[in-house]
């Protein structure tokens, strides 16, 4: 009998949480959404630079694992349905996924779930919580960067050295800038939910 009566209770409890957790993903595939059209293009290369991987690692900073990959999931579905939330560089809708970014955007969902399993892990063996969002977000840059490079190498036909020349190379500086934001702001929302 109490094992009936105290299920009906719990349920409150759990649809507050769940209504939380959509709006966090929600939020988190509209910040990806801003960040793409925060937008470079290059003349030498397809690739444009944008802040998306600033808001992906964020997301995994910040997040669960499971949240920051749902909302990364939901952004490449609006942006497959043809809502504005890619970069303005390049084709719209779901052609945007087969182009020459198609495999940094694809890795978005894995780098961020990688991102908050490595700060979470990290976190309890290194005491600095700063350096453990740090080290987690420059692997889930890594893992992007590789994505978008092996894509872009098949799509285009390139070699290796000409793939990392337009692929790789000229996103290592903003991206480590990147990681630096990410980790920061991460340390400074944290900071601000416990005050």
């Amino acid at each position: 009998m109490h094992s009936a009566s105290a299920a009906p209770q719990s349920l409150p409890v759990a649809q507050p949480a769940l209504g939380r957790r959509a709006v966090e993903i929600l939020l988190g595939s509209l910040l990806v959404a801003i960040c793409a059209h925060i937008a470079v293009p290059l003349w030498f290369t397809p690739v444009p630079i944008t802040l998306q991987t600033f808001a992906v690692l964020l997301l995994g900073l910040v997040l669960s694992p499971g949240l920051a990959a749902s909302a990364l999931v939901l952004y490449l579905l609006e942006g497959m349905a043809g809502l504005p939330v890619f970069s303005p560089v390049g084709s719209a809708g779901f052609l945007h996924l087969f182009g020459p970014t198609g495999g940094y955007l694809l890795s978005y969902p894995a780098a961020a779930a990688l991102t908050g399993i490595l700060r979470r892990r990290l976190t309890s063996s290194v005491r600095n919580g700063f350096a453990a969002s740090l080290l987690a977000a420059a692997i889930g840059s890594a893992l992007i960067l590789l994505a978008g490079a092996a894509w872009f190498s098949v799509f285009t036909r390139q070699s290796a050295a000409t793939t990392i020349t337009l692929a790789v190379a000229p996103f290592l500086p903003g991206d480590t800038l990147k990681v630096i934001a990410a980790a920061g702001a991460a340390g400074a929302l944290r900071r601000f939910r416990r005050s």
